[in-house]
């Protein structure tokens, strides 16, 4: 059963509709066996009408609360000129949405939303030619307003939507040159986003609320290597499972051990979690991680094994290397992460009789759908992932690892499981935002312009295969490498002579896409060492900035900024700014947060001003203001936009402040918020944000690229302060004040 069967059914019901899909071309939904045969990865858009007048719209992609089911609702009504109450969205449904791929790098709004929007004025257009048609009128004789389509000399002569829908069974394969509608009644407008009641008010929402009648509790046990990956046995490192160490616990239904796979299945959820602290494992010993200290990891990233890709590489660069006057050499370290979701992943399936049903949240429900297949043994249109909401991810933690647990505890006992990961298996297995090691060359010619600019950048990770499919040997353990590490691994300057080069790494540790994939610190590095030249050619490090930038965009932005922020011209750290014991800095960075597979595509432009202080007895830094100007083009939903810039903001703070895993040889002991610290509300900055705005310019998504400039701004502005050059966040008062006693950076 697919979209097209599931949601034909329901709207005829309702007394008929019309739909329009990439599904096949010329293919009439009357023919349902063809339908149903036909593959859902066929589908890149959906929308239907409903003789009731109500729209259904589908998109792949999943709402993170990043408010994008309300910007796509937006869209849908003005494409399709309905009312925003009348449409409902649905995402991420295996079932009944396209394949779009998962949720991430602020496409949703840049690249899934246009074929919706393209199949909403697509059906405006085909109600209009019904009504004309009707009225005995040309189509240039009508025109179409909120659900209604009007005759233009007697606009008392009207069709509704719904009459129009009324006995019809239609679908539409999709035509792309049909013209984008925009009524702009709600696109632009700050809508109220359409999530937010539901949470206000307690209705079902998150994942971990969801109980279903006879559902089970499950706990699993992990292997003692958190974290690790291809170096670990996993797969092949069980030695025993004593099942007689929880006989005398009560409510145990059943204990699942598949290789390394290892779960134990109760009828309430404290006996679950009792029976997986009781349970008698035991492993092979195994301690195989490299140093992965923050003192360390500079030369563990630099020593481990990798395959340079150039990414880019100008005639000419070695000699202007060679023959600079100035050389400005550097390395720039950024630490492993946890993406740090507040509650732990959770998950409820259902597999029984050859079919799955899994409620999860993930942000990829179609690679997910794809990997529970294989780790069940049963055909991927057997499987539906529903998408629920859950705690916030911001990139891959244990969503579809937690899924794959409830799946094989369903699948072993016959009934609905439901599994949640304690907070210290969370934060043990999930993806890690990867490290990275950023190694920039260049320099200044005699007249203290710059003459070439070369980075190598490192980052060692993949897209993590779902846990459970290594530790039941269902996929090998081996060490895949994946090309991530190019994200806006090319400044937006305009300099003389430049290489990039990426260096392709396997994971040391398990690492996946976190916000902004390697382009934060990519775009750390690059605006750190502009910043740097600044004050070895004593310019102002925004002018110098300005004579190599040739998008205009940018630049209106940035003069934005500087005005705003009122910034003083000078080069970094010229004039005195101590009071006390306090130092005080300021520092500008920027980007355009460029994405996907290389060469990619340029997101959103954004512009950091960041004033803080230091205090020199302690290393304390304090964030005191934060301008930011930010370019998404079109905003579909203002409010929306504004609400993820403050978010990217003081995430990136936070992550450049304090942020960072800790290891030993056998895995991650970073287990709780006491070893992994986040900004507090007293900590937070006085933010003032200037959102561009491009009513008829692409929209190019706002979910990340506020966070791309923010360490360099952050590390600009601590140079300003102290005239010691920061390269490897976090900036914890320990490290700055060993920096400012003179220690060793």
């Amino acid at each position: 059963m697919n979209l097209f069967t599931l949601t034909r059914r329901r709207l005829l019901q309702a007394g008929g509709f019309i739909s329009v899909s990439t599904l096949l071309p010329n293919l009439s939904l009357a023919q349902t066996p063809a339908i149903s045969a036909s593959p859902a990865a066929q589908l890149g858009s959906f929308i239907a009408l409903a003789a009731d007048g109500k729209v259904t719209a589908f998109n792949g992609h999943v709402d993170l609360g990043t408010g994008v089911r309300t910007a796509l609702s937006q869209y849908v009504a003005d494409a399709l000129d309905v009312p925003f109450s009348a449409i409902t969205m649905i995402l991420g449904d295996t079932a009944l949405t396209p394949d779009q791929g998962p949720t991430i790098a602020s496409a949703t709004l840049q690249v899934t939303a246009i074929p919706l929007r393209q199949a909403a004025s697509q059906l405006r257009q085909q109600l209009m030619q019904l009504a004309a048609k009707a009225m005995n009128l040309s189509v240039s004789q009508v025109y179409t307003d909120a659900g209604w389509v009007i005759d233009r000399q007697r606009p008392a002569r009207r069709l509704s939507y719904g009459q129009l829908a009324q006995d019809k069974d239609t679908h539409l394969p999709l035509d792309s040159t049909i013209p984008l509608n925009s009524a702009n009644r709600y696109t632009g407008k700050s809508v109220a986003r359409v999530d937010i009641p539901a949470k206000v008010t307690g209705k079902l929402t998150w994942v971990h609320d969801l109980r279903i009648p006879g559902m089970l509790h499950g706990r699993v046990v992990r292997p003692p290597y958190g974290g690790a990956d291809s170096s670990a046995p996993l797969g092949h490192s069980l030695l025993s499972v004593d099942e007689r160490s929880i006989a005398h616990l009560p409510g145990i239904v059943k204990i699942v051990v598949i290789k390394d796979f290892v779960g134990v299945v109760a009828l309430r959820e404290e006996q679950a979690i009792a029976a997986m602290y009781a349970l008698k494992v035991d492993w092979k010993p195994w301690a195989g991680l490299p140093a992965l200290g923050l003192d360390q990891l500079h030369d563990t990233l630099a020593n481990c094994k990798k395959t340079p890709r150039v990414l880019r590489d100008d005639e000419g660069t070695d000699s202007a290397l060679k023959n600079r006057h100035l050389a400005v050499d550097a390395d720039y370290v950024w630490p492993y992460q946890l993406h740090a979701s507040i509650g732990p992943s959770c998950a409820v399936a259902d597999v029984r009789d050859g079919q799955a049903t899994l409620w999860s949240g993930t942000q990829n429900p179609h690679d997910l759908r794809k990997d529970l297949a294989v780790l069940l043994d049963i055909d991927p249109a057997a499987v539906e992932v529903k998408r629920m909401e859950a705690s916030g991810c911001y990139g891959r933690n244990c969503a579809d690892d937690v899924a794959a647990d409830a799946a094989l505890l369903s699948q072993a006992t016959g009934k609905p499981v439901r599994v949640q990961l304690m907070r210290e298996q969370e934060a043990a297995w999930e993806p890690k935002g990867a490290a990275q090691l950023i190694r920039v060359s260049g320099g200044l010619d005699r007249m203290m312009n710059i003459s070439c600019y070369t980075l190598r950048t490192c980052y060692p990770s993949n897209n993590a295969t779902t846990l459970p499919l290594l530790l039941t040997g269902k996929v090998p353990n081996l060490p895949v490498v994946q090309s991530m590490g190019d994200r806006t691994a090319i400044p937006q300057y305009h300099f003389p002579h430049m290489r990039m080069i990426c260096e392709d790494a396997a994971p040391l540790v398990r690492a996946s896409w976190m916000r902004g994939v390697s382009a934060l610190p990519n775009v750390f590095a690059h605006e750190s060492w502009i910043d740097e030249v600044a004050w070895h050619s004593g310019r102002d490090p925004i002018d110098l900035r300005l004579e190599h930038l040739e998008d205009a965009r940018a630049i209106v932005m940035i003069n934005h900024l500087k005005k705003m922020a009122k910034w003083q011209n000078g080069p970094p750290h010229h004039r005195p700014q101590q009071q006390g014991a306090v130092l005080r800095g300021r520092g500008f960075a920027w980007a355009r947060y460029v994405h996907s597979q290389f060469p990619g595509f340029g997101a959103a432009w954004a512009a950091w001003v960041c004033d803080l202080s230091v205090n020199r007895q302690t290393g304390e830094i304090r964030l005191n203001n934060i301008f930011v100007s930010h370019d998404c083009g079109q905003m579909v939903n203002p409010d929306g936009v504004r609400h993820q810039v403050h978010g990217n903001i003081i995430q990136c703070a936070s992550r450049v402040l304090k942020e960072f895993v800790t290891f030993d040889a056998s895995g991650t002991t970073s287990l709780e918020w006491g070893s992994y610290p986040l900004l507090r509300f007293d900590e937070l900055p006085d933010i003032q944000i200037a959102l561009m705005n491009y009513p008829d310019e692409p929209a190019m998504g706002a979910g990340e690229s506020a966070s791309v400039p923010g360490a360099a701004a952050i590390a600009n502005a601590l140079f300003d302060a102290t005239g010691i050059r920061f390269r490897a966040p976090p900036f914890t008062p320990e490290r700055v004040l060993r920096a400012l006693q003179g220690g060793n950076l």
